[in-house]
């Protein structure tokens, strides 16, 4: 079987999600990229990415190596083209390099050197943007549901639940729900393995619970909304994917937002994700150091992993905060918060990066997972990428 590799591409457009992992870990749908890759290509892959992520995200390589881009949303025509290519060849959709087969380690972005380009004529979806992760989330959660399920029984539903469409709800070994309302009519809905439903709680689909997290007594969640591995939730969602390990336990409206891992949210935190005058919603683009237009109506809050907000904290539309912020004080904090910021606002001092590591230590050992020297190299590494956007710290 081919060695296959997945390569960063637009990275720097997915900050800050991708300060932390490759662009293959971004989660949207039930799976992350890579899980979606691995399930249609039916083999382990691996990574090409920053330096700095390496020992986490590992790569190797083969004489010949089959790459894709780790940007792009997997589908079964696009990897049996991708099989077709000789070595050399390179599949382009509009310019954009989609997947490779090469010889060595050549660079599969690169407009120079080794590749032959075939135009790919079959539909590319890729995520560009932050924002794209919720954006296409209604979509990929309906077709992975369809493969993840196909062919597959689900358990059964207690009697103690309203069900509408129950033949679109599917069931994970080990999950509990009890008394809740669940919608299947508007979308599928994943319930991941070891997962719970309390008593209350409404879902409207496409929505999917992935393994071991928790929708809290209730919670109204609207589609299409993905709540990452570990998580819990409480309070309003709409449209939003959270990547993992996260909470949003209580009351508060989160909406057409995206929470990177190990993030937490207090009491009464509010995003909002309509402007008053209905115009389009912009973002501040941390590659550019530039606010960029979405072109949308609707857009919240898009958080980096490790990052924390206090109670009753407001957050506007389209705001931005970068790795291991730490969020409170009265009012609307700014639409750009940057990573390991202590406070949030504009006068407030930077988070100490040993702080930070004793903050992301702890809230790992109440998981009972290790924060082992791989994951405090990493945002050792994001601190000195970050420093440029840092107030300084006293």
């Amino acid at each position: 079987m081919t060695n296959t590799v997945l390569f960063d591409y637009n990275r720097k457009a997915l900050l800050p999600f991708t300060y932390t992992r490759p662009v293959a870990e971004l989660r949207t749908g039930i799976w992350t990229n890579r899980e979606h890759w691995e399930f249609l290509l039916g083999q382990t892959v691996s990574y090409l990415t920053e330096d700095y992520l390496t020992k986490k995200y590992t790569f190797w390589k083969e004489q010949e190596n089959l790459f894709f881009n780790a940007s792009v949303i997997p589908d079964k025509e696009l990897v049996d083209a991708a099989r077709n290519l000789k070595l050399g060849q390179r599949l382009v959709k509009g310019g954009v390099p989609v997947a490779a087969f090469a010889e060595g380690w050549p660079d599969p972005v690169s407009p120079y050197g080794r590749f032959r380009d075939m135009e790919y004529p079959g539909k590319v979806n890729m995520i560009r943007h932050p924002w794209d992760l919720f954006l296409l989330n209604d979509f990929i959660l309906r077709d992975q549901f369809r493969l993840i399920t196909e062919d597959r029984k689900s358990q059964g539903i207690s009697s103690t639940n309203t069900v509408i469409a129950p033949e679109n709800v599917f069931i994970e070994e080990g999950a509990k729900v009890e008394c809740a309302i669940i919608n299947a009519s508007t979308g599928p809905v994943y319930i991941g393995r070891n997962s719970e439903i309390m008593e209350g709680a409404v879902i409207r689909g496409p929505f999917a619970l992935c393994e071991g997290a928790t929708i809290k007594m209730s919670a109204k969640i609207y589609g299409a909304t993905t709540v990452g591995p570990y998580c819990k939730v409480g309070g309003e969602i709409n449209n939003t994917v959270i990547f993992g390990y996260s909470n949003k336990a209580h009351d508060g409206f989160l909406g057409n937002s995206v929470i990177g891992e190990w993030c937490n949210l207090g009491a009464d935190t509010n995003n909002s994700n309509l402007k008053n005058n209905y115009s389009s919603v912009s973002v501040y683009d941390i590659a550019s150091g530039k606010l960029v237009d979405t072109g949308l109506t609707f857009c919240g809050l898009l958080m980096g992993d490790h990052s924390k907000s206090g109670i009753n904290t407001m957050f506007n539309t389209g705001t931005v905060v970068g790795v291991s912020a730490n969020i409170f004080g009265s009012g609307f904090p700014p639409k750009f918060i940057p990573s390991f910021s202590w406070g949030g606002f504009e006068d407030s001092p930077g988070y100490l990066l040993e702080k930070a590591l004793e903050v992301a230590k702890q809230v790992y050992n109440r998981r009972n997972i290790d924060f082992d020297s791989v994951e405090e190299g990493i945002i050792r590494s994001v601190f000195e990428l970050t420093q440029h956007d840092m107030p300084k710290s006293k």
